[in-house]
């Protein structure tokens, strides 16, 4: 017999994500519950949820971090699951067990697999014995002298990471031995004050890579499938701007190859739910395991574009204990997805926020163009939180035409406020770069165009 689906679902989290889980709920016949602080009352998804309950004021950990307020909010509501979107307690097992503890079901993987593969050493670990390609580095945290030492034996340039890091945050390149004790003490530092944990770990430092990840969704009957790759190459500050897929470029079967990579790993790890494995691929064709993310990833959209598969709907089906309906047979892939994150940011100032009202708000439109956003005419973006305003996404039967069709959509995407900056016009000069257009481009193309 298929099991139920859920009663209630509150989404605790904000932005597009809690407006796309309130569609997902809505076509499966789930009621939701969205959850909000004070500047965000007046937010599109308090509007489309079928009810709305207040955590607190704006900072998030009063509000959208405050996992007591969280769970009282599902208490009140009668809400026997909670989805929490990406960030803020998607990937955190304390939160995990407290649901567990108050007979709520969390739309995520486990509580020990969370902590698991959220330490990145133990899951570098864990990834090498089940078979994945590690860049050479630690499998455990080190000392400021082991680290120097594995620095120098692997040779620079080096990448000292936070073992709790997420987010493009916790991480700092060194290019010399000279310049590894200060870097190390600064992660080490800013790994304490943003995770709480200190630890840190050395790998190999690729500068010319690619960022592609493998998409996973797997059951909690043992069944796992990939749904191929992203690429997620262009980027700030480790943040990323662009993803698409298929990846452009990459040699014969090498995607395959990821894919079943990815898969492996998540059996091993008794995955449940939707994750994503991210790789570093060189200029050889040679890919390295670098972390799982625990949750639905920003750019889910252009997965869902190229496979027909609704990601946010397959993760609540598989929390609600369903089997998968789909074999790896069953996944095809068509055409090209690309998506373009539309952020409050100044480019021109080194990305830097620019929250404020937004007197008007136009997004593109056309033939197969998707845009997910909560933002609206009026709305204020607040300081208190992520920039991003919106994700355009498009699809084509191939490249260049889904190239040509993102910046005839970004063209058309007005976004105008009081001191508010978008990251539109950067974005076409990103796509018309030679690079870009030829799907030679690095990790390393935004600071090259700075």
């Amino acid at each position: 017999m298929t099991a139920r689906l859920f009663h209630k679902v509150l989404i605790a989290n904000r932005g597009e994500i809690a407006v796309r889980v309130v569609r997902a709920c809505r076509e499966l016949g789930v009621a939701s519950v969205a959850v909000h602080s004070t500047v965000d009352r007046e937010s599109r998804v308090v509007r489309l949820a079928d009810e709305a309950v207040q955590l607190g004021p704006a900072p998030p950990k009063l509000s959208y971090l405050n996992a007591a307020a969280v769970l009282e909010a599902a208490r009140m509501t009668g809400a026997d699951a909670i989805h929490p979107g990406y960030g803020f307690l998607s990937e955190d097992p304390d939160f995990a067990d407290a649901c567990a503890a108050e007979g709520i079901t969390l739309i995520g993987p486990p509580a020990a697999v969370m902590t698991q593969l959220g330490d990145k050493a133990s899951a570098r670990t864990l990834m090498s014995e089940a078979g994945l390609p590690l860049l050479p580095g630690s499998l455990d945290p080190l000392s400021a002298e082991e680290a120097h030492r594995l620095a120098d034996r692997i040779g620079y340039p080096v990448i000292v990471k936070a073992t709790a890091g997420g987010g493009g945050r916790g991480m700092q390149v060194v290019g010399s031995s000279a310049e590894f004790p200060d870097a190390y003490r600064r992660t080490q530092a800013t790994a304490r004050m943003l995770f709480g944990n200190g630890e840190v770990y050395v790998e190999r430092y690729l500068a010319e890579a690619r960022h592609v990840e493998i998409q996973v969704l797997c059951d909690g009957h043992g069944h796992a499938v990939h749904l191929g790759e992203r690429d997620c190459s262009v980027q700030r500050r480790h943040q990323k701007l662009i993803e698409e897929t298929p990846a452009p470029n990459l040699p014969d079967g090498l995607a395959e190859q990821m894919g079943k990579a990815a898969v492996a790993g998540a059996l091993a790890a008794g995955y449940v739910g939707a994750g994503t494995f991210e790789f570093l691929v060189d200029r050889s064709g040679g890919f390295y395991f670098m972390e799982v993310n625990c949750r639905i990833q920003v750019e889910h959209p252009v997965t869902e574009m190229v496979t027909g598969v609704d990601l946010v709907a397959e993760q609540i089906r598989i929390a609600a204990g369903q089997p998968l309906r789909l074999t790896q047979e069953d996944v095809r892939l068509s055409g090209v997805a690309i998506e373009c994150r539309i952020n409050a940011e100044d480019p021109r100032h080194g990305f830097a926020p620019t929250p404020g009202r937004l007197t008007e708000f136009i997004p593109a439109g056309g033939p197969f163009v998707r845009v997910d956003t909560h933002a609206y005419q009026g709305y204020v973006v607040p300081p208190n939180y992520d920039s991003l305003l919106a994700k355009l996404v498009v699809w084509a039967p191939q490249r260049d035409q889904a190239i040509a069709r993102m910046i005839r959509a970004l063209g058309e995407f007005h976004v105008a406020g009081e001191r508010v900056s978008t990251t539109t016009d950067f974005l076409v000069d990103v796509l018309a770069t030679d690079a870009f257009r030829t799907a030679t481009h690095s990790t390393a193309l935004v600071d090259q165009l700075r």
